[in-house]
């Protein structure tokens, strides 16, 4: 029963896949390249997306702290100042009225101004304060979630009721005017920040966001995940902006020239961009985003529904999949490694393009794992393909070297010939046979070894003839050797190249008698031509195949050299004869009948022109 292996190729390419779909379910490793990836997709998506004009944001910026120092002093500002902006916008009838700043700490020195800020969030219905969940080791000390319930806008049986939860909370705010949802920054391993919660998940209770406590509060429907991908829009300070300072200057006016109606029907968000204040953060949109308008584009995103999503894990790995089958059916095709580095590299510029796309469907679609693994294999396809070409092409220098003039060996190989290009072709040949005359006698007068010896030093000197004539090494049969011209290399004048041969063996041959002296008197050959069609190609089995020659233009050689006793040493025939034209001279030896012929052939001499 035969072995059948596995190729290398396949091994590798499952074990690529292996590796692409432990990356892509498990480990993770190359998120952090994927997501500078699909950063640069989403920046460039986002310049197109326009925010919603009716989110504003009440900007403390830097004109704010120079503007409000002359009455209010340096920031933090007494929260009187926050009161009087809650009071005057709430006067316009806005949907919500969000503060992106925390009131965690009372003011001990001006507490009057604090008791006025409570009594204005007390009058409101639609006001919302953020928190921040602190570190979770803490959370034996921290405050018992049930009694947050109402703030939270949860039922008080939402969780464990023992549950306890160390969070940063607006002390400063009367209790039961707290409406509360936590602004923590949700920052992957690399500090950016590309999500939002929807809520914290605290020992069975789910502490909502500010984001979705608000968009409850309106009745926009959420999501159940813990978390959504911020779909954003356009660059930093893109949400229209109105200067805190300049509000509550025109507010303390007895004439106010702002529209009456600027805050009707909005989301109104307090917050901080000036620099000072440190209240930035990283985003795939600037390394520098203002958190008030992070904190913006997640009401945004939740108003409208229209939060990103990320394609599960299967696909990117069906993508792998595919890219790796058809690099691994392409290199098993022995296709190019430089085309299917191009098809390869066409395909990459596709699935970018279809990531880019798919953003249009809100669709994060991760390509940039299984584009690595697919070039990890083809570079190790390539080496694969580069080594086993090296090692045939070895093996062709070898193999070709026993019958072909290296400098023949070196054309083949360099226009990508191998045994099985050269294999079971149909063209036509010159054939030449040589047969050793007086070996009989020869053999007697020596021993073995010096018989061998002295046939390995003949046969050396001919072949050497044979490839200066660019003829092929066919084999050796006993005392004869079998050459022919034409294959695999083509030569229009292959019967004059195997005539010149023939005439130069003759002439080696009586040089090689006379180093033999005496014993050489005996020692002749004859040399049998003929021009025809043949089959090439390597024939044998499967342990050991040779290239050679079969057909009757091969018998009818051998059947010409036969017929050399007593004739001439070397014969020639008359379609040899025809395709040297004028090249020799010849004498004309006439018809004879050959074994395995009907038919009488004419026979030649060839000579150098004299």
């Amino acid at each position: 029963m035969v072995r059948r292996l596995v190729s290398p190729l396949v091994v590798f390419a499952l074990c690529t896949l292996l590796a692409a779909g432990a990356e892509l379910f498990f480990f993770h490793r190359l998120t952090p390249l994927e997501n500078r990836l699909s950063d640069s997709f989403v920046r460039r998506h986002a310049r197109d997306r326009k925010p919603d004009s009716s989110i504003i944001v009440v900007d403390i910026d830097e004109r704010s702290l120079a503007k409000m120092e002359k009455f209010a002093g340096r920031w933090p500002w007494p929260r009187a100042v926050h009161g009087e902006l809650v009071a005057g916008i709430e006067k316009q009838h806005p949907k919500a009225i969000v503060f992106d700043i925390l009131f965690s700490e009372p003011d001990i020195y001006r507490r009057q101004s604090d008791a006025y800020f409570n009594q204005v969030l007390g009058a409101t219905r639609n006001t919302f304060l953020p928190i921040l969940r602190q570190n979770p080791a803490d959370d034996a000390r921290g405050v018992l979630l049930r009694s947050l319930a109402p703030a939270f806008g949860l039922p008080a049986d939402s969780g464990a009721p023992d549950a306890r939860a160390m969070l940063l909370l607006p002390w400063v705010v009367n209790a039961k005017n707290w409406r509360l949802g936590a602004i923590n920054f949700l920052a992957d391993n690399d500090g950016v920040g590309r999500r939002y919660a929807i809520y914290l998940p605290v020992h069975g209770w789910r502490i909502p966001s500010l984001p979705a406590r608000v968009a409850a509060f309106l009745g926009y429907p959420l999501p159940k995940q813990p978390s959504i991908i911020l779909n954003w829009r356009g660059p930093a300070f893109s949400y229209p902006h109105v200067s805190y300072g300049d509000i509550i200057e025109d507010f303390n006016r007895r004439h106010p020239r702002r529209n009456p109606h600027e805050f009707t029907g909005k989301i109104v968000i307090i917050g901080a961009t000036a620099s000072g204040l440190h209240d930035l953060r990283a985003t795939p949109v600037s390394s520098l985003y203002p958190a008030v308008e992070i904190l913006a584009t997640a009401i945004d995103n939740l108003k409208h529904g229209d939060f990103l999503r990320t394609a599960p894990p299967v696909i990117p790995f069906l993508i792998a999949l595919m890219l790796v089958g058809g690099l691994l059916a392409a290199f098993e095709r022995r296709r190019h490694p430089v085309a299917i580095g191009a098809a390869l590299l066409a395909a990459t510029a596709a699935l970018l393009a279809a990531s880019n796309l798919a953003l249009d469907r809100r669709l994060l679609l991760p390509i940039l794992t299984p584009v690595i693994f697919a070039w990890t294999f083809y570079f190790a396809a390539a080496l694969h393909a580069y080594l086993r070409e090296r090692q045939a092409r070895e093996h062709t220098i070898r193999t070709f070297n026993r019958f072909l003039d290296p400098r023949v060996v070196k054309t083949l190989v360099g226009r990508g010939e191998d045994m099985r290009t050269l294999s079971g072709k149909n063209c036509e040949l010159t054939v030449l046979f040589s047969d050793i005359r007086g070996f009989t006698a020869l053999s007697e007068q020596h021993t073995a070894q010096a018989i061998v010896a002295l046939l390995n030093r003949y046969f050396s000197r001919q072949v050497t003839v044979i490839f200066r004539h660019g003829g092929t090494l066919d084999k050796f049969i006993g005392d004869a050797v079998m050459a022919f011209w034409g294959a695999p290399a083509d030569d229009g004048r292959q019967a004059e190249h195997a005539v010149a041969c023939a005439l130069d063996m003759a002439d080696t041959l009586a040089a090689f008698r006379r180093e033999l002296g005496a014993a050489g008197a005996a020692f002749d050959i004859g040399i049998g031509i003929h021009t025809g069609p043949a089959v090439v190609g390597f024939i044998g089995s499967a342990q050991r195949q040779d290239y050679t020659a079969i057909g009757d233009t091969v018998n009818l050689a051998s059947r010409i050299e036969g017929q050399t006793k007593g004739v001439g040493r070397i014969l020639v025939s008359a379609a040899t004869r025809q395709r040297c034209g004028e090249a020799f001279d010849f004498i004309d030896h006439g018809f004879y009948k050959v074994k395995g012929r009907s038919q009488e052939v004419q026979l030649f001499e060839p000579s150098r022109k004299s």
